[in-house]
């Protein structure tokens, strides 16, 4: 990284060298527009879910990995959180490795490690039966991808 800032920037004196980098303001709604570092854990999580799905909605994949993205989210962020990937996992596949129960919950698809006794692990899935609701989860019954699954 240091090598493409000396091309792009010049080399900076020592001095400089320590204020190097990309600095990102937010404004988090109904608050003053503050330095990313100086958020709580929860609120950079949020920023960087919402810039996620800013580039999902403008470049969308057919899947994403996110990894202990909600860890750091209270039951109400993590209630928004899914409610986006539900609303997103028609045009993409989300796999999202955590150990929040409340995103297990949500999930279609567990998969899991585990060890028996010998020492050996293996890999174990499970689908987890969904209510379907008038007109919903005909893409599921018709065994389309599912929407969402958590490692």
């Amino acid at each position: 990284m240091s090598r493409t800032w000396a091309e792009l920037l010049g080399d900076p004196e020592d001095g400089e060298r320590e204020v190097l980098g990309v600095e990102i303001e937010v404004t988090p709604a109904g608050k003053s527009t503050r330095k990313l570092s100086l958020l709580s854990g929860g609120e950079k999580s949020l920023v960087a879910l919402a810039f996620v799905f800013a580039v999902f909605l403008a470049r969308p994949c057919p899947f994403y990995i996110l990894d202990e993205v909600e860890a750091a989210l209270d039951d109400a962020n993590i209630d928004r959180f899914l409610q986006l990937i539900r609303r997103f996992s028609d045009r993409a596949q989300f796999v999202i490795v955590t150990h929040q129960k409340r995103t297990m919950d949500a999930a279609d698809v567990l998969y899991g490690v585990t060890m028996g006794g010998d020492g050996v692990t293996k890999v174990v899935s499970r689908r987890l039966p969904r209510e379907v609701e008038d007109g919903a989860g005909d893409d599921a019954a018709a065994g389309g991808p599912p929407a969402l699954e958590a490692a």
